[in-house]
């Protein structure tokens, strides 16, 4: 009964410490960083650091916030990268949310595994994971036509144009394979702005992004063993 006791006093008394490092921490970052959003301060299992979800990325600090560490966190012993594993629990998108009638719908064989893709039409990473999703069978992917304008100055209007073709799809594997331009002036209604915004509020910052059924995301191209793994890993 005595230990019971003693170690409820201690884990009250390490709540009480990380409450107060916590309210430190978010003090001390506002004064250093006027008018960042801070959505979360944790404490880690390693070396004493806390990380701070601050304007959608990872930093890590001591507890009294007088030190930051920008970088990935890297476990040696099992080769994991702990920051973006963290981070793709933290940005996971809740897939029932997801427009998806917005997006070119492919089904590749029964279909029973899904994949959400925010891909830019001139982005070569993007054409360089076409290539590694067409070894994928047994797959829905929905491709939301998601342009980087600030990166490329034409994919805007390109996007328009291959939702504006009679066959999307086929304008679309087109334009990715040989860059053929669907020829339309893509001012029919299409959701190229609104996929835009919603990238955006989903800090969705490069192409290609994948969304998995149970909400996970992993940025940039991934080869097919490796989508493979990841499919297994994160169905609904």
């Amino acid at each position: 009964m005595k230990f019971t006791s003693l170690a409820l006093a201690a884990a009250l008394l390490f709540a009480g410490t990380a409450q107060a490092n916590e309210s430190l921490i978010r003090k001390a970052l506002t004064q250093q960083f006027p008018g960042a959003s801070i959505a979360s301060v944790q404490k880690t299992p390693y070396s004493g650091l806390f990380e701070v979800y601050l304007d959608g990325q990872l930093i890590y600090v001591d507890a009294k916030a007088q030190y930051v560490f920008a970088g990935e966190v890297i476990d040696l012993k099992s080769r994991s990268n702990l920051t973006q594993a963290r981070l793709n629990q933290l940005q996971a998108v809740k897939w029932d949310t997801l427009p998806l009638g917005d997006a070119l719908k492919t089904v590749k064989g029964k279909g029973e595994r899904k994949l959400v893709v925010f891909s830019d039409v001139d982005c070569p990473y993007c054409r360089k994971f076409e290539a590694e999703l067409a070894k994928v069978d047994n797959i829905t992917v929905y491709t939301f036509l998601y342009p980087i304008e600030g990166l490329h100055p034409k994919a805007v209007q390109t996007s328009k144009q291959i939702w504006c073709a009679p066959d999307r799809n086929k304008a679309w594997d087109e334009y990715i394979a040989n860059g053929s331009v669907p020829k339309n002036d893509g001012k029919c209604a299409n959701p190229v702005d609104s996929t835009i915004a919603l990238g955006g509020k989903l800090k969705v910052s490069g192409t290609p992004t994948l969304i998995f059924a149970n909400g996970v995301r992993v940025p940039g191209m991934v080869p097919a063993a490796q989508l493979e793994r990841l499919l297994a890993a994160n169905a609904k």
